[in-house]
């Protein structure tokens, strides 16, 4: 949930707001993640009951507030879905919504590879990060299970093979860097504009889809879900004939800036914002060494500098609560939450920052010339650790024990601005009015917070906003792809990123053969937003070979 250069998620699971008038919302109800209720009582330690948190908890986000902008009614959803994927032609089952899930980057995890061992491990009959539990009223009696996010929605990501190649293991903290939520949100509202046709059928395969879906329910979604979504449907097909006013970006990408002026009434449901300040998902190695947040620093706690250099010394109780009071806000925008509900959730997000305590990102898996990154960590010590932080001497795994917290100017890194720029003086001014006015001192810093870099050979793509597909392209500028395929990739050990080639149109493509496991998308850093220049002449000052030692210590981060 907790976000250095990317907001959490503003994922669109809710299709922006498809039930604002639906009668089921009138007044107020919750309901509690299924999942959460279930696990909570076995988690003593205060880490453990963390990462459970992370990734079953709702932190109050399944209710009818969010039900107006990002939760779902998890079984209407899913059957519009696989009813236009199906084309009528074919049985449905829950496998074929597995593999249609699978299609935008959800994950269906074999194993946690960093879960606890001292707890059970955990099981999922819905994507990693998805979280659901019913909602109900006493009068008219109704109920229908609600699904929003959890933290690893975003912030989970698979592992790979020696060869690179992706697997069904997950690590808990990586980000999921093929979660395509634009995507999915466009073929979901497809879906249920072609499902408006033949209500019948959508019911029908419900119950062939959720055999266990009670009488009540069924009943609510009849009366109550289904003619809102009718009413909903026709006037977005008046209006912008989209599910959401603004742009998602594609995988690994989010646009938390659109999704919070959306919760925060600075954006109308009826227009399109054409600001695209995507942000890809980072690893969450050494978040609690930041002293602002998100990729512009544009979140600190009152009374503390914003941009101020901090060890692991100065980690100590009254950070992580400061810290807690701030990364609350993340679940506005990520999860459709209103402020004030959203500040009731700072314990357990204490919680998760407990876990995120303990955090170290996942070993490189391939081969590494030590010697090689020796030498590399004494040139990132003299020429980069002074914007991307100190790491420790230790041969086998370096650890981050000081941040610089180094804010750049725009146009001085020379990155793509729509993102910097996109925090304007009114959203601060918003953000400073809401609930979490005390808690937080937002400013539009016209520049971006250098970013950690561990994890970094498990994240491609890289810079801000996920515009390079290997550090390679990264440390040598002029090669840099204009266009690239991204999500469901291979890694190039070699490149230290997503493995490909050049085609005869420039575009880097994925290797003959290979089967990607989501569906990839083209990142074309030539449109709004997606520039992939920037960060080039501290390049330039490198000879070949210090670029290739440097390349090497960093598969040790």
């Amino acid at each position: 949930m907790i976000l250095p250069r990317a907001r959490l998620l503003p994922a669109l699971v809710a299709l922006a707001g498809l039930l604002p008038s639906c009668s089921f919302v009138r007044g107020y109800a919750e309901g509690r993640s299924a999942q959460m209720v279930d696990v909570e009582h076995q988690y003593k330690e205060r880490p453990s009951r963390g990462m459970a948190r992370f990734v079953f908890d709702d932190l109050g986000d399944l209710n009818t507030d969010t039900l107006r902008t990002h939760a779902v009614p998890w079984k209407v959803v899913i059957a519009a879905l696989m009813l236009e994927q199906s084309g009528g032609q074919e049985p449905l089952s829950r496998a074929g919504v597995t593999r249609e899930l699978e299609r935008f980057g959800f994950i269906f995890p074999a194993t946690i590879e960093n879960w606890d061992a001292e707890m059970p491990p955990p099981s999922f009959d819905k994507p990693l990060g998805i979280v659901s539990g019913p909602v109900t009223r006493p009068f008219p009696r109704v109920e229908v299970e609600l699904a929003n996010l959890s933290c690893a929605a975003c912030h989970a990501g698979v592992l790979y093979d020696r060869d690179g190649l992706p697997q069904r293991r997950v690590w808990l903290g990586l980000p999921n860097t093929s979660i395509n939520f634009e995507a999915y949100s466009q073929a979901a509202y497809r879906a249920l504009k072609e499902a408006r046709r033949s209500k019948g059928a959508l019911l029908n395969a419900i119950r062939q889809l959720f055999p266990e879906v009670s009488a009540i329910e069924m009943r609510t979604i009849e009366r109550y879900v289904l003619p809102s979504l009718d009413r909903r449907l026709m006037e977005l097909e008046a209006g912008t004939d989209t599910p959401a006013p603004f742009n998602n970006g594609g995988p690994g990408l989010t646009n938390g800036i659109g999704s919070l002026k959306r919760q925060l009434r600075l954006l109308a449901a009826e227009t399109f914002s054409d600001e695209v300040p995507f942000v890809s998902i980072p690893d969450l190695g050494g978040v609690l060494l930041r002293s602002s947040f998100l990729a512009d620093g544009a979140y600190a706690p009152p009374g503390h500098p914003r941009f101020a250099r901090v060890t692991t010394e100065d980690l100590e109780p009254e950070r992580t609560s400061r810290a807690a009071r701030v990364i609350g806000f993340f679940t506005v925008p990520a999860m459709g939450m209103e402020p004030r509900a959203a500040l009731r959730a700072t314990p357990q997000v204490e919680d998760i920052l407990a876990f995120l305590e303990t955090y170290r990102s996942p070993r490189f898996p391939g081969d590494i010339d030590r010697a090689s990154a020796r030498q590399g960590q004494d040139i990132y010590s003299r020429k980069c650790a002074s914007c991307h932080g100190a790491y420790s001497k230790n041969a086998d795994r370096p650890a981050l024990i000081a941040f610089p917290n180094r804010l750049v100017p725009a146009e001085e890194i020379g990155t793509d601005p729509a993102r910097a720029r996109a925090m304007t003086p009114d959203l601060t001014r918003a953000v400073s009015a809401s609930a979490f006015g005390k808690n937080i001192v937002a400013a539009a810093t016209g520049g971006y917070v250098a970013p950690r870099l561990s994890g970094l050979w498990a994240t491609a793509p890289y810079l801000h906003n996920g515009s390079v597909p290997t550090l390679w392209h990264l440390l040598h500028p002029a090669t840099r792809p204009t266009r690239f395929l991204v999500g469901g990739h291979r890694l190039d050990f070699s490149m230290m990123g997503i493995a490909g080639y050049v085609d005869g149109t420039g575009t880097y493509r994925y290797p003959d053969g290979y089967q990607s496991w989501s569906s990839p998308a083209l990142y074309d850093t030539t449109q709004p937003g997606r520039s992939n220049r920037g960060h080039e002449a501290e390049f330039d000052a490198l000879t070949e070979a210090e670029k290739a030692a440097v390349l090497e210590f960093l598969k040790l981060l």
